[in-house]
């Protein structure tokens, strides 16, 4: 059954041995503000530490994945309860608004990235820089025929979202092609490129998420655990958290810079209508 703490997402139990965490913001394309984090972290912990659970898959209500971060938002981690203990979260100048990234996107992507448990991102329409912040954590990603992924943040003068790990997913010159152009990859391309598992009908989406993800509860969680942990540290072996880490820095330097060129904003207001226009639709 839903749990009716959650207002942002919905947490159910679809088949045996599978959780399923979506994003319930349709109306606005999934935007993720701070609470929608904040709560997606939470089910992800709740699939974690339920031992009947053996594989959990993070899906999206309406036409879109995600259109990425919800720049409305006012809310801070000083409005949550700490999940990374980063800390620091009022602090003047740059040392606050990093503290509040390091928090709610770089610590958070992490820490789902690390779930010792199988994760499946299921994935239609539009998925928009912080949108890919979500599916780039999942270990398996299963993309509809609509399905189209950019990262056009460059426009707003910083060097690309939060969760920097474009390089694994995409290869060095594709990921400086989403980079430089913020153009949209479909999902042909990304299955093309190692990024996406398969790429089915729209309609046939969930079935085939369900059905991949009971195939994989079938195995030994522990197999299953020990799997996931040999790859990632063959990803962090390769340097990928380091480099992760530094992405970050300098994404920290673009804000910086943007506050003192544009009166304390934080980006450059001209990337925000690019952003909107991507989203779109």
């Amino acid at each position: 059954m839903p749990d009716p703490t959650f207002e942002r997402i919905r947490y159910d139990v679809p088949v045996e041995r599978v959780a399923r965490i979506t994003l319930a913001r349709a109306d606005k394309r999934n935007a993720q503000d701070y609470r929608m984090l904040h709560e997606i972290d939470h089910a992800f912990q709740r699939a974690t530490l339920d031992d009947d659970i053996r594989v959990i898959v993070l899906a999206a209500d309406g036409p879109h994945f995600s259109s990425g971060h919800d720049l409305a938002s006012t809310a801070t981690g000083a409005d949550f309860e700490p999940r990374v203990m980063t800390g620091g979260y009022a602090q003047p100048g740059q040392a606050g608004p990093m503290a509040n990234e390091e928090e709610f996107y770089l610590g958070m992507c992490w820490r789902w990235r690390n779930v010792p448990k199988p994760t499946i991102a299921q994935v239609q329409g539009k998925v928009i820089a912080g949108g890919l912040m979500l599916v780039w954590p999942c270990d398996l990603v299963i993309a509809s025929e609509d399905a189209t992924f950019a990262d056009p943040t460059v426009a707003l003068a910083v060097n690309g979202h939060e969760y920097h790990t474009h390089l694994w997913e995409l290869g060095a010159r594709k990921a400086k092609e989403m980079l430089f152009r913020g153009n949209s990859l479909t999902a042909r391309e990304c299955e093309s490129l190692g990024m996406i598992n398969h790429v089915v009908a729209r309609e046939d989406l969930e079935k085939f998420t369900l059905d991949m993800a009971s195939e994989i509860a079938q195995r030994p969680a522990f197999g299953l655990k020990l799997a996931k942990m040999s790859v990632n540290q063959g990803l962090e072996a390769q340097g990928q958290l380091n480099a992760l880490h530094t992405a970050f820095a300098l994404h920290q330097a673009g804000h910086a810079n943007a506050r003192a060129v544009f009166d304390g904003f934080p980006v450059d207001p001209s990337g925000i209508e690019v952003m909107r226009q991507l989203s779109k639709g």
